[in-house]
């Protein structure tokens, strides 16, 4: 009799927290149960005081009770809820680790950036074909970058630099006034340029995630089937400098009302989208890079490999007895 586990993992990330429900069986088998997503802005006015907002806080908490109650609908659960650059930037983070304890249940694992980097590189590089690349995950709080040389992580950082942070930082959510982005394109290239090893990556395959850069996958698939055809999937999609050059164009051109018109970027991510993509247009701009990939698997692909192979730190695992 084959014996099944149902592992789920909520992901808190700057910008939006997601669930994902994996059925598991000893022979290797993932059925996919569940995923949610929800954006809830976390980082949102942090500030360079790095202080997680009320307001921000309770959307937060309320979106996380909700996915309590998902799970307890679940049998036989095993939960692995983690945190990235928001609650690891953030002052306050104990307190609101503390607050969610109490009231939902869960226990949050706040993990590096080094680990989140690592998680991104083993969700891409097992699903797509990248022997030797650049990974770059944008999240809203920060980036992560890794260099993969002959099929291995030789590089892996985390940036504090994220869609949202640029975009509040350097107003680039409504109308984009020329000397903003000006700033906000200089202080990436900046941050960019003190990670001499970068230039390893020159004229390589660049693969980007993170919700902005899976935004302009979508806006991209949606414009080359304005004759009709069959949608093709994000994870794998691939598009030319010069296409991706094009589309940050027509998004720097038109505000935030403009920018959740087009076909492909939500209402919810249009005043953010614009800073998100800063980080992988310096890329392609200083590296010369000539095509880009996008992937749709990344920390929670990367957890969910390290839980098969046994090699998840038990603590981060909540086992749930609800159903």
């Amino acid at each position: 009799m084959t014996n099944m586990t149902n592992l789920a993992i909520i992901d808190l990330g700057s910008n939006s927290v997601r669930l994902k429900i994996n059925q598991l069986t000893d022979s290797g088998q993932v059925k996919l149960l569940r995923y949610e997503k929800e954006y809830v802005r976390l980082s949102e006015d942090m500030g360079p005081e790095k202080l997680l907002k009320t307001a921000p806080i309770e959307r937060t908490v309320a979106q996380l009770a909700r996915f309590m109650d998902i799970c307890q609908t679940i049998p036989n659960v095993q939960l692995i809820t983690t945190a990235t650059a928001a609650v690891r930037q953030a002052v306050n983070r104990a307190e609101f680790i503390d607050r969610v304890k109490r009231e939902v249940g869960l226990d949050i694992h706040v993990i590096s950036g080094e680990h989140e980097a690592y998680l991104d590189y083993l969700g891409v590089s097992r699903t797509l074909p990248l022997k030797n690349g650049l990974i770059l995950d944008t999240g809203g709080a920060s980036m992560e970058l890794i260099l993969v040389d002959d099929g291995y992580a030789e590089e892996a950082i985390s940036l504090p630099m994220g869609s949202v942070l640029l975009s509040q930082r350097y107003h680039l959510g409504g109308h984009i006034a020329p000397e903003n982005l000006y700033d906000a394109i200089i202080h990436v290239d900046e941050v960019l340029a003190g990670q001499r090893w970068l230039n390893r990556a020159r004229h390589m395959r660049v693969v980007a995630l993170g919700g902005s850069n899976r935004a302009l996958a979508k806006m991209y698939r949606w414009q080359q089937l304005a004759d009709g055809g069959n949608v093709p999937p994000v994870h794998g999609l691939t598009m030319s400098t010069t296409d991706a050059f094009a589309l940050m164009h027509q998004l720097i051109a038109t505000d935030k009302e403009g920018r959740a018109a087009i076909r492909g970027i939500s209402t919810a991510r249009a005043d953010v989208i614009v800073g998100g993509l800063l980080p992988v247009m310096a890329l392609l701009r200083q590296l010369h890079m000539k095509q880009l990939m996008f992937s749709s698997n990344g920390l929670r692909e990367g957890l969910l490999f390290q839980y098969q192979a046994g090699e998840v730190n038990p603590e981060m695992i909540q086992r749930l007895d609800f159903a």
